[in-house]
């Protein structure tokens, strides 16, 4: 893959969004050394949350997956803002939640939709080392929360 990433982005038709505004007492995303750090990162569009409650039960796991999706996308903007996505050399570690009802074991088919969009992005740089979590509940009763680590330049 020879184009940048903000080139792949602009011929997936995908625009960044803005950062996501923290919480709480956190940052977006902390550079030390050549990795960057994401917080995790909720499916906000537009400043709202687009569904809330455990997928498998208020929310479908098609639905979840897209979300995940988004996820990835706020992660992007919030590394973006800190040192421009054209300097990501490699994601190195995706670590995806997903808050969950009973009985629910699809997890990694959620956190699929983040990291299918990196493949789309950034190609073989995009594979990375991955977590798919389920849990009782995530902020604002989110469905799906993730966070990302990145090589840069």
């Amino acid at each position: 893959m020879n184009s940048t990433a903000s080139q792949r982005l602009a011929e997936l038709g995908i625009e960044l969004p803005a950062v996501v505004a923290p919480l709480a007492s956190y940052v977006p995303a902390v550079r030390t050394g050549q990795l960057v750090y994401t917080s995790g990162q909720l499916p906000m569009v537009d400043g709202a949350l687009p569904a809330a409650g455990k997928v498998g039960a208020e929310v479908l796991p098609e639905d979840a997956t897209h979300f995940a999706r988004v996820c990835a996308l706020n992660a992007l903007a919030a590394v973006h803002a800190l040192v421009g996505i054209d300097s990501v050399v490699r994601v190195v570690k995706v670590v995806g939640f997903v808050a969950s009802s009973p009985g629910f074991t699809g997890q990694p088919a959620v956190v699929n939709g983040a990291s299918n969009l990196l493949g789309e992005v950034f190609g073989d740089a995009g594979a990375h080392a991955r977590s798919a979590v389920g849990v009782a509940v995530l902020p604002m009763d989110a469905p799906v929360e993730v966070e990302l680590i990145v090589e840069v330049r």
